[in-house]
């Protein structure tokens, strides 16, 4: 597996409140978390760091060689429960902290298969023969309007109120968390990244910056058109490969 990733503060922003984690396991299974904090001054940053810990620490430690879906599942879905109880409970033995928390994507790739589980607005994509598939759904306010046809996509783009969120991993003692799989072929690029990603950079250039198959300069090319764009957001991306 080749995994490359890069996380940048922007333009605009004061820190840096995006987190993130990846690596290898045993089998060539590949792993990532990546996750964008919300939450006053230190909160958010604090909310993703502290969960992107958990999450890495116990994927790392729960899986075992020729594990299937179910059991990966298991391993995602119990990693942010987790890390949910952790993140709230800080939140209310800190009054400066409280209301803190992050979204979350944290993924497995084994045997051809992407494994998903996320809340929140941070998503993943697939890339594939120059298309981008994305393989997340947002919980956000916009998204549903999208959903029940009061705004469409190219409408929810632009709305104002594009970055409430409806479900956020440390906001309460029980987080709702989605889960999907993806088979994926050799020569595909998952991606990882948080919003400050894709509210700065369309699809159609995150398909161009990607359309020469030099993988290792994926990450740092899409940060950059982040930044060239207005860089308005802490900006993470990570890429994964066979």
């Amino acid at each position: 597996m080749r995994i490359v990733a890069k996380t940048d503060i922007g333009s605009v922003r004061p820190n840096n409140q995006d987190s993130y984690a990846a690596g290898e396991l045993p089998n060539s299974v590949a792993w990532a978390v990546v996750c964008d904090g919300m939450g006053g001054a230190s909160g958010g940053n604090i909310a993703s760091s502290t969960a992107v810990k958990i999450i890495s620490e116990r994927i790392t430690s729960s899986y075992k060689a020729g594990m299937g879906g179910s059991s990966i599942k298991n391993i995602l879905t119990s990693a942010i429960a987790a890390a949910n109880i952790e993140v709230f409970d800080e939140s209310r033995a800190d009054e400066a902290l409280a209301g803190m928390g992050t979204t979350v994507v944290a993924a497995v790739i084994s045997d051809g298969v992407l494994y998903v589980a996320h809340a929140g607005d941070s998503r993943a994509y697939i890339l594939s023969k120059g298309s981008l598939k994305q393989i997340t759904k947002d919980h956000s306010f916009v998204q549903e309007m999208v959903d029940i046809g009061r705004l469409t996509p190219d409408e929810a783009k632009d709305d104002p109120r594009k970055n409430i969120i409806t479900r956020a991993l440390g906001v309460g003692d029980e987080l709702r968390v989605d889960f999907c799989e993806e088979f994926i072929d050799k020569d595909d690029v998952v991606l990882i990244c948080t919003d400050g990603l894709t509210n700065y950079v369309s699809i159609e250039e995150i398909i161009s910056l990607t359309s020469d198959g030099k993988f290792n300069d994926f990450s740092e090319r899409l940060v950059n058109k982040a930044n060239e764009n207005g860089g308005g957001d802490n900006i993470t991306v990570v890429t994964l490969s066979y």
